[in-house]
């Protein structure tokens, strides 16, 4: 018998920690975090895989608008 699924899983709902959003936060008010502080302060490598924080020009670590939405998602 063969196995015709395709190796693909739909990841699970993604919520950030508190940690994580408040992180968000942080940079939404216009606070850049460098790299070294992200290690420092376990910034989620979750946050950069899912969109929500980019770096920007200088290397440092900055929020996007999927981000945004999810600091508004979690306040309404």
């Amino acid at each position: 018998m063969q196995n015709h699924t395709s190796g693909t899983y739909p990841a699970p709902h993604f919520d950030p920690t508190v940690d994580e959003l408040e992180a968000l936060k942080q940079m939404e008010i216009g606070r850049a975090i460098s790299v070294p502080e992200a290690l420092r302060h376990h910034l989620s490598g979750r946050l950069y895989e899912r969109g929500y924080i980019a770096k920007n020009a200088t290397g440092d670590l900055v929020i996007t608008d999927s981000g945004r939405a999810v600091i508004r998602r979690q306040e309404g």
